[in-house]
């Protein structure tokens, strides 16, 4: 990842926008991280991936044990 101070990123912005269709730029200010730059694509994908449901895997084997094991009673109380 590319990085570059506020100051630069402000009297280079064209360039900021151009190093940002290769790769994230981090713009830093006072030697810390404020921002980062990122292309329309890569935040296309990472809006996409943040929106994938994510179930840990025991969470599904215990859930399915339990319809195995309580199934009827769960189908009683719904009625």
């Amino acid at each position: 990842m590319a990085k570059i101070s506020a100051t630069d990123a402000k009297n280079k912005f064209g360039q900021v926008l151009e190093m940002a269709q290769a790769e994230p730029v981090r713009i830093q200010k006072n030697g810390r991280d404020v921002a980062v730059v990122l292309s329309s694509e890569q935040y296309g994908a990472l809006i996409a991936e943040s929106n994938i449901p994510r179930v840990n895997p025991l969470i599904v084997k215990l859930h399915g044990e339990s319809l195995k094991r309580w199934g009827k009673v769960y189908e009683a109380l719904a009625k």
